[in-house]
């Protein structure tokens, strides 16, 4: 400020030595230069020690004059701050102009000369962003802020053969720091449709953003108050993959995503206005035709600044962008369901099995175009690959069932058959028989597996014995005959003795007499 006083002073002084005899007083200079009145007697008599007259020669400059009269506060030896580096710098995250001052004073410090203040370092960035090309970004920083919304007003696809219009919603997404923006029209605004919206746009930039500013929509925050923020599962999921953060805007404020939000009104004359009297029969028709409107909007110079959307993003923005994951996001629906005695959850026409044990509790069911996902508590507990033809029975896994069910499952004609061989030749004729009782082998297979268990309930030998004795009475034993012959120990009884054959000596035979013939005494 003593500097500034100084030079209006000494520049009245030094525009003609008739200043004093003109009357002028150095109150009057004083009030003139709004500086003090020591401050004006100060000047007059280090010109006159100086021996300064008018005129002045034409080489002396106002820096010589000031180091002539005050060489102790010559900003000669002051460190001038790098301002080219200092552009690049403040595009980095959480850079600010007070970080770079207390670094460049730290550096002065060290090499023991003068700084510059902060409003002089201030000073010498603004001047050198007004007077290049480069754009200060001290709120909007390169790659930081993406901010998506639907637009409000809409347009139309029509029907080729029924003319019947219908409705298509325009998703917007702008970077905040170049504005450069992404246009999409979809058939609704569901939760399919605004994240597939995200996933084309992170793709037409190029990059993500560490940031993202969406609206209040439920499709992406579920619950937003100022104690508590909860996000749409599906959305979160999205943003994690990409690595970003959801912040969302504050509810009905709409500063809190001014870029999107003044993007719109361009999108609805430079889109939406361009295409009112274009006619699409698809969606891609319509798509094709808003991808060229919005490569003019983004074309388009700035009115108060030097380039356009396009040039902002490509020389300021995309080197900022984080990359792209190495596979894009496979969408996924969120649903949740109580499990059922039948441990069985339905999605689609098809059913499928989770563990036994969470039946009666709640859980979270996560949908892809490939797999079907449960978690628990956010611990994943099945997976499945996704079915889409009709199924007549449900699809499950041995892990998920109970142990009797289990068994009961892997019970087939071929398990009952290699069962039986290892019990004994009696066993194995008792299991064919039940098999083949039937229609169907399936009709047996109640009366195997309870064979199976008079086996744990009794030893291999006793029903190897009982199916011997049973088959000795009848070529095709029932199960209850068998267990009544283990329930009565039957088994363990010795076998009759057989009936010794005859040899017709001692027998009694009646002749041909006896029966009508000739008889003879």
């Amino acid at each position: 400020m003593e500097y500034q006083c100084f030079l209006s002073v000494s520049s009245l002084y030094i525009s003609g030595r008739q200043v004093k005899s003109l009357g002028y007083s150095q109150r009057q200079v004083a009030a003139s230069a709004k500086c003090a009145r020591d401050t004006v007697s100060t000047v007059y008599q280090l010109a006159e020690g100086h021996g300064l007259e008018w005129p002045l020669s034409e080489d002396l400059s106002n820096v010589q004059i000031r180091d002539l009269f005050y060489p102790a506060r010559s900003e000669s030896k002051r460190r001038m701050p790098d301002c080219a580096v200092m552009f690049q710098e403040m595009a980095k995250p959480g850079v600010t102009m007070t970080l770079l001052w207390a670094e460049y004073s730290e550096k002065c410090k060290a090499e023991k000369v003068i700084p510059l203040k902060y409003t002089q370092f201030t000073d010498y960035y603004r001047k050198y962003v007004n007077t290049t090309k480069a754009t200060m970004r001290i709120k909007r920083k390169p790659g930081e802020l993406m901010e998506v919304d639907w637009a409000g007003k809409t347009l139309s696809v029509y029907d080729p053969y029924t003319g019947e219009a219908t409705t298509a919603y325009l998703f917007v997404a702008v970077l905040s720091c170049s504005l450069y923006t992404y246009v999409e029209a979809f058939p609704s605004m569901i939760s399919h449709h605004w994240i597939t919206g995200h996933l084309h746009a992170y793709e037409h930039f190029g990059g993500v953003t560490r940031i993202l500013v969406p609206d209040n929509l439920k499709t992406g925050v579920t619950k937003h108050t100022r104690s508590e923020m909860i996000l749409n599962k599906t959305y979160a999921e999205m943003a994690e993959h990409y690595g970003t953060c959801v912040i969302p805007a504050r509810p009905a404020k709409p500063k809190d995503k001014p870029g999107v939000e003044g993007s719109v009104g361009f999108v609805s004359t430079w889109v939406m206005a361009a295409l009112r009297n274009y006619k699409a029969f698809t969606f891609q028709e319509l798509n094709d035709a808003i991808r060229e409107k919005l490569l003019v909007l983004n074309s388009a110079p700035f009115q108060k600044k030097n380039g356009s959307r396009l040039s902002a993003f490509l020389e300021e923005e995309k080197p900022y962008l984080l990359p792209l994951p190495a596979s894009p996001y496979e969408l996924a629906l969120w649903s949740s369901a109580t499990i059922q005695p039948d441990y069985l959850i339905s999605v689609d026409r098809n059913k499928y099995s989770v563990p036994h044990v969470l039946i009666g509790y709640e859980v979270d069911i996560r949908t892809t175009s490939k797999t079907i996902e449960v978690f628990f508590q956010g611990s994943r507990v099945a997976s499945h690959v996704r079915r889409y033809e009709a199924l007549e029975e449900p699809v499950r896994l041995p892990d998920h069932m109970p142990e009797n069910h289990r068994r009961a499952l892997a019970y087939n004609a071929d398990t009952f058959r290699d069962w039986a061989a290892t019990m004994g030749t009696a066993t194995l004729v008792v299991v064919k028989a039940f098999l083949s009782a039937g229609k169907v082998e399936q009709q047996g297979y109640k009366s195997c597996s309870r064979l199976m268990k008079l086996a744990d309930k009794h030893s291999t030998a006793r029903l190897e014995d009982a199916c011997s004795r049973a088959l000795a009475y009848t070529p095709e034993p029932s199960i209850k005959n068998i267990e009544t012959i283990l329930k009565t120990g039957l088994d363990k009884a010795k076998p009759a003795a057989a009936a010794p054959k005859s040899d017709n000596t001692y027998a009694y035979t009646r002749g041909p007499a006896y029966f009508g013939g000739t008889r003879h005494d």
